[in-house]
């Protein structure tokens, strides 16, 4: 498609962190302005379906980057670095003349691996990189650009505990005895919003200060310096709504307050089916749940407006009408809906299902697809919308008679076709979901798989740790278990046998990981 343009293309992967499509789809009605999010759906094509394959941040973003699945990546959960001999979609836009950049947060090394990764060997030529914990290179700018504010800083860090936090910098400093001072002492509660806590808060600075802000401006130079004549693909990703949720303070006005919905109840603490691992993590629902709440739709205003300043850069370099973007997120966010914040083995709506938005030269405007679609179809779209195709798994010797090209390679596929409304032949009826160990367990009771389709998603906990069925028909809100129901019983069974067979296709194709050939005795 593209290499066989004149014309430089671009592609924008813009990565939200824990943003639920949920949430995205509450936004519009009255909660918070998106004007630049409605300007990608009308300029595009939403999928309503998109589901995380494993609703996590670092196995979620390594399928992606590689098209595989968590299994065949092997991140099976944060802790994980993906090898960079496996091929990404970034590697072959590399060695196929496309400039390349990564900005914010990619998390394909570990966090407390340390707070300045290498995304290189990853197919990335530059890269300006800030991740949860915070500390690095937009720590160190701060400290240079707004060294007033820098124990303000100090006190949004994440994970002080980091060995690099210990021995920080050139001079070897050790910030982690400064930072737990700062956070011990750091008044968060502040007179406009006094119910700020650490877990959620308006930012202690300036917003040209952000985090988030940095992230885009660094993109965007990134763009302004992309010779006219050249192809390039930006990877903007933002650390944000993940918790703490933290917008700038002017951002909160834009939220109707009264319209924030309350969060759907606990509904597993009367299930006697439910997941065993629910009940040792523990509903809560906190008074401050509503301004927690607040602050997440604050913070997707705030990422609304960066993707305004991307429109600007891209209309400013003559490059919009030549650049596809795809707006995406790893994962979601259940913000105390059934009594839970976060995401992993809960797999409930505002945890598994993504927004997803594409827009660009030849795709349907204003187009809603509600076909299911899962991350392992982004590698496959990228490299469709770039011309290229992935690298074949490599063969050898005359063992295995098949021609190379016959050799499946990715387990997704592209959604090209869908974007031109064009219906691509026995296209998926149900999206797999599969979690391992959240951050504090180490028991498979957690190892949760799932089964979505339109109108169901039936979830199994192995060890006798439980299952959920919900009719998604009657139910879309996830509050009736009809596992143990009479009437369920004929659809139980069936989504099982469905779910076994998810479960054993999430190894095929067959992982890369050390191949050297097949066929070869």
């Amino acid at each position: 498609m593209a290499s066989s343009e004149r014309t430089p293309v671009g592609i924008v992967l813009f990565m939200c962190d824990q943003l639920s499509a949920k949430w995205l789809e509450v936004a519009p009605e009255g909660v918070a302005p998106t004007p630049n999010i409605d300007r990608l759906r009308r300029n595009g094509v939403t999928f309503t379906n998109a589901f995380s394959s494993n609703p996590i941040c670092s196995p979620a973003r390594a399928t992606v980057a590689t098209g595989l699945t968590t299994r065949s990546h092997g991140l099976l959960e944060n802790g994980y670095q993906l090898d960079p001999t496996l091929p990404t979609f970034m590697h072959l836009l590399q060695r196929n003349a496309w400039r390349t950049g990564a900005f914010g947060k990619v998390h394909l090394h570990p966090h407390f691996a340390g707070l300045n990764p290498d995304y290189r060997p990853y197919g990335f030529q530059v890269t300006h990189i800030t991740e949860d914990p915070r500390g690095g290179e937009w720590l160190d700018w701060v400290e240079q650009q707004y060294p007033k504010y820098y124990d303000n800083a100090l006190a949004t860090i994440r994970s002080p505990q980091i060995a690099d936090f210990q021995a920080y910098g050139p001079q070897r400093v050790n910030l982690r005895q400064r930072i737990e001072q700062v956070q011990r002492d750091f008044q968060w509660a502040t007179p406009e919003f006094p119910n700020n806590t650490p877990r959620a808060f308006t930012l202690p600075f300036p917003e040209q200060m952000s985090q988030t802000c940095w992230i885009t401006t660094r993109a965007l130079d990134f763009v302004r310096r992309t010779g006219p004549n050249e192809s390039f693909f930006a990877h903007l990703g933002y650390v944000q709504p993940h918790s703490p949720f933290c917008p700038p303070a002017e951002y909160m006005q834009y939220v109707n307050a009264d319209k924030i919905p309350e969060p759907a109840g606990a509904e597993w603490l009367h299930d006697p089916h439910a997941p065993k691992c629910f009940h040792s993590r523990k509903a809560h629902l906190p008074h401050q749940w509503h301004h927690a709440r607040h602050c997440y739709f604050a913070d997707i205003v705030h990422l609304d407006r960066q993707l305004g300043r991307l429109f600007e850069a891209l209309e400013q370099t003559g490059r919009l009408a030549s650049t596809y973007i795809v707006f995406l997120a790893d994962h979601g966010e259940l913000l105390f809906d059934h009594g839970f914040t976060g995401k992993s083995e809960r797999h409930y709506d505002a945890c598994i299902r993504v927004p997803l938005i594409i827009t660009g030269p030849s795709l349907s405007k204003g187009l809603v697809c509600d076909q299911i679609v899962q991350l392992e179809d982004i590698c496959p779209t990228i490299l469709d919308i770039a011309g290229l195709h992935p690298e074949p798994i490599a063969k050898m010797g005359p063992y295995l008679k098949v021609d190379q090209t016959d050799i499946p390679v990715l387990p997704g596929r592209s959604l090209v076709d869908l974007c031109r409304r064009r219906q691509p032949a026995h296209w998926r009826r149900a999206a797999y979901c599969e979690s391992y160990n959240c951050t504090g367990s180490f028991q498979p009771g957690y190892w949760a798989r799932t089964i979505r389709t339109r109108d169901f998603r039936y979830t199994f906990y192995p060890g006798g740790n439980g299952e959920q069925l919900f009719d998604l028909r009657k139910d879309p809100h996830e509050q009736h278990n009809r596992v143990a129901e009479a009437d369920y019983a004929p659809l139980r069974q069936q989504l099982r046998d469905q779910l076994m067979e998810l479960m054993v296709m999430q190894d095929y194709p067959r992982t890369r990981r050390d191949l050297f050939a097949l066929g070869v005795h």
